[in-house]
């Protein structure tokens, strides 16, 4: 791959974008090797959690503009054809992140400095964002004529309020680390680049202690319950558990919990046994 980096480590898939020296600004080859890696990686049973960070002093710079700019350069300038290959291309470009909100397993951003308009849409694609002390967010498409068009606008509205959401998109701004913590955009905040990888890592090393069956399920289900109605979602997870349930996994849990409180576990909730799982 030209622009992005994969290794793993113990359930844990390390993605890094590698073109940090022209700030991990997204050319062509980037959206094509997005879709490629996370289908790849979204049919391996090894990988329970997934960490996507960027080389360099910045997380992402965003779209490459001068790559974007002479897309259709030379091509037939008939007005129909031009907007009709447009749509096509946004469309595939959009696939590049929804590949990770569909990707079966959590996927963790880690975002150092700044992360600057389709950088913003990648990581609203993220389950989770760990941001360090300097970092910022910026819708930045408004400040350059265009509307947010990869999945911010659709996707953040589930994560921050929506008067907030309207002025970060209607001013471009830049959304602070101190005030992406306190709307809880980001999960948590780390001096610089290195700490925020260690608390990512920590993170990403207790999901995967947890069943990976029951990990994809979780995610499956809170995605579905955003776009649905309660009664639909209910319906859905009723549907996800009565196919899913019958895993050795669950057996396995139980067990682990009643060998730990020996046998006066009847009568029980789930909360009596919060003190097992710290």
């Amino acid at each position: 791959m030209k622009t992005l980096s994969l290794s793993i480590k113990e359930h844990i898939a390390y993605v890094e974008m590698t073109r940090g020296e022209a700030l991990n600004t997204m050319v062509p080859e980037f959206w094509e090797e997005m879709v490629e890696l996370f289908s790849d990686l979204a049919e391996r049973t090894d990988i329970r959690v997934c960490i996507f960070s960027g080389s360099g002093r910045l997380f992402s710079a965003g779209l490459d503009l001068k790559t974007a700019m002479f897309a259709f350069e030379g091509q037939d300038r008939d007005g129909g054809r031009v907007r009709e290959r447009l749509y096509r291309k946004i469309k595939r470009m959009q696939e590049s992140f929804s590949v990770i909100e569909r990707c079966p397993f959590p996927v963790i951003a880690v975002v150092h400095n700044a992360c600057i308009g389709a950088g913003v849409d990648l990581v609203t694609a993220c389950d989770m964002r760990i941001g360090t002390a300097d970092c910022y967010f910026t819708i930045q498409e408004v400040n350059v004529g265009i509307v947010a068009d990869v999945g911010t606008l659709q996707r953040i509205g589930s994560l921050l309020p929506h008067g907030l959401v309207r002025e970060l998109a209607f001013t471009g701004r830049k959304f602070k680390a101190d005030e992406a913590l306190r709307y809880g955009f980001v999960n948590a905040c780390a001096p610089d680049r290195d700490a925020a990888m260690v608390k990512a890592e920590a993170l990403a090393q207790e999901i995967a202690t947890k069943s990976p069956l029951v990990i994809r399920g979780v995610k499956n289900v809170i995605n579905y319950a955003r776009d649905h109605s309660v009664s639909d979602s209910l319906n859905q997870v009723a549907l996800w558990n009565s196919g899913m349930l019958l895993s050795e996994d669950v057996g396995k849990a139980i067990k682990a919990t009643m060998d730990k409180t020996g046998d006066q576990t009847s009568g029980k909730s789930e909360a009596d046994f919060d003190d097992l799982y710290k």
